[in-house]
């Protein structure tokens, strides 16, 4: 048998020390933030988006452009260094065994609505159907261990965004959504923002009855009074306010009253959405950060600053640049993000 070398504190602080320096070392050369991350995880390192005190998040939608399982997702929270997340629905009712869609659509044409068959339509119907049943007695085990996988790697969720929150999903499957999110460890589920207000009333008198608060999501829609029906109507109704969309809506949307939105409605707010936007009057288009009209060195210093327990989360919608990739680019967002706080 081989002789092993007793391990002794001497040997222990020595390995200490050339791990450390093999860290730091990763840290300096590799040039890329989601490098020195990786680096740092290889040595039992776990991600840290924590930053001033102010939780640096993303929404799994950012990887849309990367195969997307959970455990995929994971890794790239991990090779980005991000360590809480809003999480998106489809990868994880497929983990959890929800029946496949059997119905098939060609490729779509940009600019052309889908146009599906009479006979298509009866097959989504049924599928519909058939989802909503799995829903309404699916086992919250799978849930649970997507929660531990998570935790255990570093990352919390904090949000969760199903598609089962809609006029047309019964109660059953709302409560499920409900349930889910709070087995995953979120505070909130995140939708649009209804245009009927009887859904969100519907809506945030079951997150009341099962204590998971309603982030509701605006795009070009959002103004300073367009969530005032649904937050009158219960507790557990918020904002999970878009302040890139917020601000290329334009027309009294401006740097000012967004961050006085902020300020105004702190307390029901449970989420911020981050991008860099320009206004309307710009054009509104999407931007590598720093290169909009969002002010998302203000908005982080306010929530810095007022010690607002509020996620930030990256929602990477720019077009990534050739030879990147959604993960190196949410990793470059994150360091915006510090910059701005640290600055």
């Amino acid at each position: 048998m081989p002789f092993k070398e007793p391990i002794s504190p001497t040997n222990s602080r020595r390995n200490f020390l050339y791990q450390t320096a093999f860290a730091s070392m990763a840290i300096v050369c590799a040039g890329q933030s989601v490098w020195a991350a990786r680096s740092l995880h290889v040595l039992g390192v776990k991600p840290d988006s924590k930053i001033k005190g102010v939780q640096i998040g993303a929404i799994t939608y950012s990887f849309r452009s990367l195969p997307g399982s959970p455990e995929q997702l994971l890794q790239y929270c991990i090779d980005a260094n991000i360590s809480a997340v809003e999480l998106m629905g489809d990868s994880v009712e497929d983990y959890a065994g929800k029946p496949a869609n059997p119905v098939k659509f060609p490729p779509r044409v940009p600019g052309q609505p889908m146009k599906p068959t009479d006979e298509q339509k009866a097959q989504m119907a049924g599928y519909q159907t058939q989802v909503a049943n799995w829903r309404a007695n699916v086992s919250m085990e799978k849930f649970e261990e997507i929660r531990k996988m998570f935790n255990k790697a570093g990352v919390s969720i904090y949000a969760f965004k199903p598609n089962a929150l809609n006029p047309n999903n019964t109660d059953a499957e709302v409560e499920y959504a409900l349930k889910a999110a709070k087995t995953l460890g979120a505070k909130s589920v995140t939708l649009e923002l209804p245009t009927d207000p009887a859904q969100s009333k519907r809506l945030g008198n079951l997150g009341e009855k099962h204590k998971v608060y309603i982030g509701y999501h605006a795009h070009l829609q959002a103004t300073d009074t367009a969530w005032d029906t649904a937050l009158a109507q219960s507790p557990y109704n918020s904002l999970n306010l878009d302040c890139g969309h917020y601000i290329a809506a334009g027309v009294n949307n401006t740097k000012e009253t967004l961050l006085a939105l902020i300020e105004a409605k702190h307390d029901r707010i449970t989420s911020l959405h981050i991008k860099d936007r320009r206004t309307k009057q710009n054009g509104g288009a999407n931007t590598v950060w720093g290169q909009g009209d969002t002010p998302i060195k203000e908005i982080l210093t306010l929530l810095k600053e007022k010690k607002y327990k509020i996620p930030a989360t990256i929602e990477l919608e720019y077009d990534i640049p050739s030879g990147s990739d959604a993960v190196k680019e949410t990793g470059k967002c994150l360091a915006y993000a510090k910059k701005m706080l640290e600055g």
